[in-house]
């Protein structure tokens, strides 16, 4: 029978012949199996199957699954980094490595998308903080890689539902003023570009506008229930760069989305109120999927990103 290092560590203290409790002797981390390493297998099957299917479709949809080939590639870095760091073990006795690693064709390729933004999603509420942020940022980077194609399963996620949350903390409080001043923002650059931007720009002007105001309002009730006062917006806001044009436009719409992206991200990696990270997530996978539509407007590439708001 295979031994764990649990029953190494207590033949070892036998044959010394020290009677020391092995409670006293613990590794000093989470003896279960790492929850992440089915996500870090899942990501690597991805890359793979992506790789292959890009090679073979060629043309855009070719560049369609390159590209999500990377994304997964740079999340499976990211995640095995994480395993390593917190060196938990693996379960005995399962076998690894079994993520079949093969896709038809690109709605094959979202299926396995949406699963691991579930999957990620679905771990998310409970997980220690820093795991939080990488957690929402492999799901955001799945949702931000499928606006690459309706086949991928390209559109914006369903209006966020009412948000109650336990006690918030300070930090979270401070956090949470951050990403509302991100939404003000990006409500008024949206106002902005509206005279720059022709007709056929308006409806996707007017969900964005409308996405940031409930994100703004969502903001502003759990921090008034919390009982801080809501920062109130700018009279105006100066963007990075002028925006003069068509092009410059869409690229401050597209810098206004990453930063609400990078803001809630920093909720995420900053309470342990289940509630209030799932209200972070959401915001943090709309503000990518948009992000990556703005970003294939001004022919930025990559257009979507890997791991939206988490730092560089």
């Amino acid at each position: 029978m295979p031994r764990t290092r649990r029953d190494v560590l207590r033949a070892a203290l036998l044959t010394a012949g020290l009677a020391v409790p092995l409670a006293a002797c613990g590794p000093g981390y989470p003896e279960d199996p790492d929850p992440l390493v089915p996500l870090l297998e899942q990501a690597e099957a991805d890359a793979e199957a992506a790789r292959t299917l890009a090679g073979r479709l060629g043309g855009a949809e070719g560049a369609a699954a390159g590209r999500v080939a990377e994304v997964r590639a740079e999340h499976a870095s990211a995640l095995r980094r994480e395993v390593q760091r917190a060196n938990r073990p693996s379960a005995e006795g399962e076998p690894q490595g079994t993520q079949p690693a093969e896709a038809a064709d690109l709605p094959a390729l979202e299926q396995r998308l949406t699963a691991a933004r579930e999957s990620a999603l679905e771990l998310l509420p409970q997980a220690p903080r820093h795991r939080a942020g990488l957690l929402g940022s492999v799901a955001a980077g799945c949702a931000a890689v499928q606006q690459l194609s309706p086949k991928l399963g390209a559109g914006q996620p369903d209006p966020l539902d009412p948000v109650t949350t336990g006690t918030v903390e300070p930090e979270a409080t401070t956090a949470l003023q951050q990403a509302l001043a991100a939404e003000h923002a990006a409500v008024w650059i949206y106002g902005l570009v509206s005279a720059f931007l022709p007709d056929d720009f308006a409806k996707g002007l007017d969900e964005g506008a409308a996405a940031h105001r409930e994100r703004r309002d969502a903001a502003e009730r759990v921090l008034t229930a919390a009982g801080a006062t809501p920062e109130p917006a700018e009279p105006a806001y100066v963007p990075a760069t002028p925006v003069t044009d068509q092009a410059s436009a869409v690229a401050v719409v597209a810098v206004a989305e990453s930063d609400a992206a990078r803001a809630w991200h920093g909720v995420l990696v900053r309470t342990d109120d289940a509630p209030l990270r799932t209200m972070a997530a959401h915001a943090l996978l709309a503000s990518a999927t948009r992000g990556t539509s703005w970003r294939a407007e001004a022919n930025e590439q990559p257009a979507a990103v890997a791991l939206p708001g988490a730092a560089a």
